[in-house]
């Protein structure tokens, strides 16, 4: 599958508003562009009103731009959080401005996005030579969840996968092996979320685990080992035990296997788009396209 889908998925949903928090950025620029160009959303530019307009110069814009001025990095965080609080954006996304100040915004008591859940990364891929779109969560956002927080992660995930058109992702909680070990946490609490499935805690997927990385992507692999189950081989969700995990998977994907990626923050009122300075446009805008899905599912 490829993320242009994505790209093109979002051409239809107009009426979505993404409030951009600190947009003076040459590869925030780009994508917010790429993104008019492909006539998807309309973008509130937050921050310093004479950068954005200089760089905004450089590229082809129209009426679904509109610049708000902001005196610092908290102001500008404000105001944007403030905008998808109020329902005059649909959508959040970081420019150049630190992810603490940005997230210290959306957690605000009073004006801020939180629902009362768990915030977690998704991560959607495009692997060179996979058949499927391939999806990573929590790489990011928590370090070491709980049980109770993978339900959450799994339950985020599950939204943008269905967002994307993934009816019944297959969720494959990751470990080192495929055996319950009572030495590895990672191997009960994917034992644990199986068996939540199965009774109907964890609904509108299927979980299977623990299985190892090899396990859950290649049904060859599952089939040298004996192992037969509808996520083996088959994961379109892969649950990362930790964030170490998470993010080596991640840039192992992006550095030695050429993956496309796109990402973002849910279970806020509103989808995120938490990109890293490093990211290029092109992943930018594949984040904002997810985001626009998300925010219109």
């Amino acid at each position: 599958m490829k993320l242009q889908t994505l790209v093109d998925k979002a051409t239809q949903s107009t009426d979505i508003t993404v409030a951009v928090a600190a947009a003076e950025d040459e590869e925030v620029i780009e994508a917010v562009t790429m993104a008019l160009h492909h006539q998807f959303g309309r973008f509130l530019l937050y921050g310093d009103r004479d950068k954005i307009t200089k760089l905004l110069k450089n590229y082809p814009t129209n009426d679904n731009v509109q610049i708000i001025h902001a005196n610092s990095v908290a102001e500008v965080a404000e105001l944007a959080v403030k905008a998808v609080h109020s329902n005059e954006a649909n959508v959040l996304m970081k420019g150049n401005i630190p992810t603490a100040t940005i997230l210290k915004a959306v957690l605000h008591k009073e004006y801020g996005l939180r629902t009362g859940n768990v915030l977690s990364h998704v991560a959607v891929f495009e692997i060179p030579n996979y058949d499927r779109y391939m999806i990573v969560t929590d790489a990011a956002m928590n370090i070491a969840p709980d049980l109770d927080q993978k339900m959450q992660i799994i339950a985020n995930a599950v939204t943008v996968a269905k967002a994307i058109g993934i009816d019944t992702p297959k969720v494959a909680p990751l470990a080192a092996v495929e055996v319950v070990n009572p030495a590895m946490a990672a191997t009960i609490d994917a034992a644990a979320l199986t068996m939540m499935n199965e009774r109907g805690q964890l609904k509108g997927c299927i979980v299977n685990g623990p299985l190892a990385l090899d396990n859950a992507v290649s049904e060859l692999a599952a089939a040298h080992k004996g192992i037969t189950n509808e996520v083996a081989g088959k994961a379109d969700i892969l649950l990362v035990p930790d964030i170490e995990a998470g993010n080596i998977l991640y840039k192992s994907l992006v550095y030695f296997a050429n993956a496309k990626v796109g990402a973002v923050i849910a279970g806020a009122k509103a989808p995120i788009v938490l990109t890293s300075r490093a990211d290029s446009a092109e992943s930018k805008l594949y984040s904002l396209a997810l985001a626009v899905c998300s925010a219109s599912k």
